[in-house]
């Protein structure tokens, strides 16, 4: 079990974790009914942070940021000669999570992407843990919601009796949520994107060759081209060149924490 502390990647806080300290700390936090708001970030993530001075300051409010990204786990050997034997990879978490809490008799909540991805992502989860307790799920509406739809959404996850919710809203706005929400449930959220269109089969993954070379973002790219193609034409080099000046100490980025006075964003 891993657990180096956290480091700067251009200002947002990385936790420098393997997958087994990642689990035990949602575990802990699912079986106490605990809040713990936990997002995989790479590099579009970090990125996302650093372009906007509010979301940086939720992110760095989050409990766990793991690095999902190789190019944000090579960053934080790099800069701080942190070396992890592979990244956190968010779908490979979300199956451990699932794993851990089906042992220990605990239930999740599914919320986000649409209704059909979560039946085929629910029907996959049952057929990999059988003894796994879904106790709800909830597609996203996929715009803002109203003060009073945030509370009536409350209200069902936690009469749900769930002990965490695995969120699949995309980035930044699961992250938005995952900051926006812990407070209010007071339970783990997983803020884990993809790993719904991966885990429930409507969205193929790269070679794990890819993966490991740090190339999942072409495989994905084309995949979808027309969605993607800004995300890692501008912000990939962009994010090599910040962390080149990071790395030769021309600049430095000093983490933002939240201030309370973030906007509230909850896309739901």
């Amino acid at each position: 079990m891993i657990n180096q502390g956290k480091y700067s990647i251009l200002g947002i806080n990385i936790n420098a974790v393997d997958y087994d300290f990642a689990v035990s700390k949602i575990t802990d936090a699912a079986r106490s009914k605990r809040a713990c708001s936990v997002s995989a970030l790479a590099v579009h993530g970090v990125m996302t942070g650093f372009f906007d001075s509010v979301h940086a300051r939720r992110l760095n409010g989050l409990d766990l940021v793991v690095p999902d990204g190789q190019p944000v786990r090579w960053a934080l050997s790099w800069l701080y000669k942190k070396r992890l034997p592979d990244r956190v990879y968010g779908p490979n978490l979300t199956l451990k999570v699932a794993e851990s809490l089906t042992k220990e008799g605990l239930s999740i909540y599914l919320y986000g992407s649409t209704t059909e991805t979560l039946e085929k992502f629910a029907r996959n989860l049952a057929q990999s843990y059988p003894e796994l307790k879904i106790a709800g799920m909830e597609a996203s509406k996929f715009r803002k919601l109203s003060e009073q739809e945030r509370s009536q959404l409350v209200k069902r996850i936690k009469a749900s009796g769930a002990n965490a919710v695995f969120l699949g809203l995309g980035c930044p706005r699961q992250e938005t949520w995952a900051y926006e929400y812990r407070d209010l449930l007071n339970i783990p959220i997983l803020a884990v994107g993809a790993a719904f269109d991966f885990h429930a089969g409507t969205l193929p993954q790269a070679p794990k060759w890819m993966q490991d070379l740090g190339l999942e973002w072409v495989f994905r790219f084309v995949q979808e081209p027309k969605r993607l193609w800004q995300r890692y034409t501008i912000l990939n080099p962009l994010y090599l060149w910040h962390i080149f000046q990071q790395y030769l100490g021309l600049r430095k980025f000093v983490p933002t924490l939240p201030n309370g006075k973030e906007k509230i964003e909850s896309y739901g």
